[in-house]
């Protein structure tokens, strides 16, 4: 009895380690992404490159250069008759603009500006808003505008127009949820593989455990990847302005690459190593009985020996 009791105690207490090492798994993968890949600038600024040949991207931003420019020039009074003929002068030229070398290098030194300033806010105790000035960007649109030999040029104010980027009110609950994800990124992922590696060392069979447990990642990862699609369509819909749609999917889609990638490799691996453990229990089995000794036909065990008879 004491012995079929062990057993059942070992049963639970493996499932349970690995239950919790399948839990954590995707939820470790969430959180060392946002802590170590989202919260890196370098790998921001890098991710975000390539964005700037993405024509829904760049016509997004043709968009809102634009208007910040016809914004100061609403402001000028001097200049504000001419808004008429400036306006299309100003998107060809913002338009035109973005398919430079110039705007590649005016993007990367604004997503690292971006970044660098949500980090300093987040790390720090400060309550305003976080912004980005556009005034070196509406001055290369102003340049480009000379060189084309538009009218008026000369009279486009080049002011600091600060761009909020992360309003004040959310600074408090975005610090918290940062902090937690520091802690969380690192320390998850070490104790999904502790409770795995103890639910598959106490099991009663180690090959089901481990079975279960590459299983169960599989599952996690493939969750965790829907997890990833449902964000993008709720993130999408709940833009205001259904143009930008485009550009902010393409910027989802590059900022969350690696994750998409990380659940892709959580059920490669999931499913390779419970592949693997079912070809070696097939094996094993295979082996033993071909080992093990031939069975007397019913016929020859029924005749008696020469001592019987």
């Amino acid at each position: 009895m004491a012995p079929k009791r062990s057993e059942r105690l070992r049963h639970a207490l493996s499932a349970a380690l690995i239950a919790l090492a399948c839990l954590l798994a995707p939820c470790g993968t969430l959180a060392a992404w946002a802590a170590y890949d989202l919260a890196d600038t370098s790998r921001y600024v890098t991710t975000m490159a390539p964005l700037a040949g993405d024509p829904a991207v760049r016509e997004a931003v043709a968009d809102t250069v634009g208007a910040g420019i016809m914004e100061q020039v609403d402001d000028r009074g001097d200049v504000r008759p001419l808004r008429g003929t400036v306006r299309p002068f100003v998107h060809d030229a913002v338009h035109s603009f973005t398919g430079t070398e110039a705007f590649r290098l005016a993007w990367d030194s604004g997503n690292r500006a971006v970044h660098d300033a949500v980090l300093r806010a987040l790390h720090d105790e400060s309550d305003g808003d976080v912004t980005v000035d556009l005034a070196p960007v509406t001055a290369q649109v102003k340049r480009q505008l000379a060189v084309d030999h538009v009218p008026f040029t000369n009279r486009i104010p080049v002011e600091h127009t600060e761009v909020s980027v992360l309003p004040a009110q959310e600074l408090d609950r975005l610090r918290k949820g940062f902090h937690v994800l520091e802690v969380a990124g690192f320390w998850l992922p070490v104790a999904a593989v502790v409770f795995a590696v103890t639910g598959i060392a106490v099991a009663a069979c180690r090959r089901r455990a481990v079975t279960a447990t590459a299983l169960g990642t599989a599952l996690g990862g493939a969750l965790l990847a829907l997890a990833v699609t449902i964000g993008r369509h709720l993130t999408l819909a709940d833009l205001p302005d259904e143009t930008q749609q485009p550009a902010a999917g393409a910027v989802y889609d590059a900022l969350t690459a690696t994750l998409r990638q990380a659940c892709w490799l959580l059920i490669a691996l999931g499913l390779t190593v419970a592949l693997a453990a079912w070809l070696t229990g097939r094996r094993g089995r295979l082996v033993r009985r071909r080992q093990a000794p031939p069975e007397p036909a019913p016929d020859q065990a029924r005749q008696p020996t020469p001592d019987q008879a």
